[in-house]
């Protein structure tokens, strides 16, 4: 299935028919975890539901998600605590501001 027209704004970098919904699924749920709007979040959870977005956060974790969003998401999945995956160290030390 390939990625809504609604939801292409978030993956600009990539050819829309190059990714899968299913395919590519621990590349999409970040990126819309950590960027997307209420409507696209809403998508997310109607394509992937609550559990697998929930096993996505505690199994395979991504750099790009931030404090904040893994904050609200433990708080909204009920999960404040269990362990998750973390970034990389790198990734949680940058000084580059534009990651936080």
């Amino acid at each position: 299935m390939a990625l809504p027209e609604t939801l292409q704004w978030l993956f600009w970098e990539f050819e829309p028919a190059a990714l899968d919904v299913q395919r590519h699924a621990d590349q999409i749920i970040p990126r819309v975890l950590e960027k997307g709007r209420l409507e696209d979040v809403r998508w997310l959870i109607a394509t992937y539901s609550l559990d697998r977005i929930h096993t996505f956060l505690r199994q395979v974790g991504h750099p790009e998600l931030s404090k904040k969003t893994l904050t609200f998401w433990r708080c909204v999945l009920g999960a404040e605590n269990e362990q998750w995956k973390t970034p990389p160290t790198w990734r949680q030390s940058s000084s580059a501001p534009w990651i936080s």
